[in-house]
């Protein structure tokens, strides 16, 4: 059974169209580049998956059910989502940013248990960032923010995690720890893991699968490899000369 299914998705902003008629599938272990120019509907369609928008048609199902027939708490038991900007009001410490992803767990009329504390703990290590533990959020580089909020996301111990632009401002290397990381959570983690990415290269490198958005609806689903080709990126963003984008990608 697919974790995710998306059939003939919709949605409009005040009656302009900003995903139209898209359709694909998130297994498990599936690692998903989703890619297209600024105003195709990226972002979101990841807020659809998660359950934050509803359709004004079609239908996103999360294990076979209207993602929209989940209760919040069951709902974030199963997804995760890591938006591209974060906003704290106050410096937490990387500890207590992953713990809030142990919410959906939690009871509102108890604290976080000794349980919940060595999931942190176990999170800490699988991402490499222990000793980042005692830190506090505003004192981070931004790869270390986005591998924290990254692990956050993880303590929610999801089926289904969606990033949107996760390695947005940066440096080669972040970028390749962050890609490194969502690979592992997608093959021996078994997660259905999709992306939202300006870094074609790297979802090239990365990814198994691609969902190519064009302004106006999707264009491809299915293999990366077919997906990320220069002539499914030059049709998407409107490049006259696929044999560019080619070059391009092979130079990077």
């Amino acid at each position: 059974m697919a974790l995710i299914r998306a059939k003939n998705l919709k949605f409009s902003y005040n009656g302009v169209p900003a995903v139209a008629g898209v359709d694909f599938e998130l297994l498990e272990k599936d690692f998903l580049a989703v890619i297209g120019p600024n105003g195709s509907g990226k972002s979101t369609l990841l807020r659809l998956i998660s359950g934050v928008l509803e359709p004004s048609e079609g239908l996103v199902e999360l294990l076979g059910r209207d993602v929209r027939s989940y209760p919040k708490t069951e709902l974030a038991r199963l997804v995760a989502y890591v938006p591209s900007e974060f906003y704290l009001p106050y410096d937490f410490s990387v500890f207590e940013i992953i713990m809030m992803g142990r919410s959906p767990y939690v009871a509102w009329w108890r604290n976080y248990s000794a349980a919940d504390a060595a999931r942190v703990g176990e999170v800490l290590s699988e991402v490499g960032i222990d000793k980042l533990r005692d830190r506090g959020i505003n004192s981070l580089s931004s790869g270390e923010r986005q591998l924290a909020f990254i692990a956050q996301a993880l303590a929610q111990d999801p089926k289904v995690l969606l990033l949107d632009e996760p390695t947005s401002h940066l440096d080669i290397n972040y970028k390749l720890q962050v890609f490194d990381l969502l690979s592992r959570l997608a093959g021996a983690g078994g997660l259905g893991v999709a992306v939202v990415s300006h870094d074609l290269a790297l979802m090239a490198a990365y990814a198994g699968k691609s969902l190519v958005l064009k302004k106006g609806g999707g264009l491809f689903y299915g293999p990366a490899k077919e997906g990320l080709s220069g002539a499914n990126i030059a049709a998407a963003y409107g490049i006259s000369d696929p044999a560019s984008v080619t070059r391009l990608l092979k130079i990077l």
